[in-house]
């Protein structure tokens, strides 16, 4: 017996979806709409590479991978309540 491949785990996700579909059960189609986005890695947020030769400092690389002002400025929140406490 073989252990299913990503193939095969896509296509019997696929068979759940739409049985769950013709089923008329919301719940099951976006169980496995989650599980088919989980195995392609989907579900995890895009990660900025940065060339740590290009940066000079912390506060350069902070801004190289927060580049939201909003972000940057609850990083930073956050980093100087660190620095405070500890």
């Amino acid at each position: 017996m073989r252990l299913p491949d990503l193939n095969d785990l896509m296509q019997d996700l696929q068979l759940a979806k739409q049985i769950a579909i013709d089923e008329r059960n919301p719940n099951a189609v976006v169980i496995a709409t989650m599980s088919q986005a989980k195995l392609l890695s989907l579900d995890r947020p895009v990660i900025k590479d940065v060339v740590a030769d290009d940066v000079t400092t912390l506060n350069d690389l902070i801004s190289e991978i927060v580049s939201d002002k909003q972000k940057r400025a609850a990083f930073n929140e956050r980093l100087e309540y660190v620095r405070n406490e500890y």
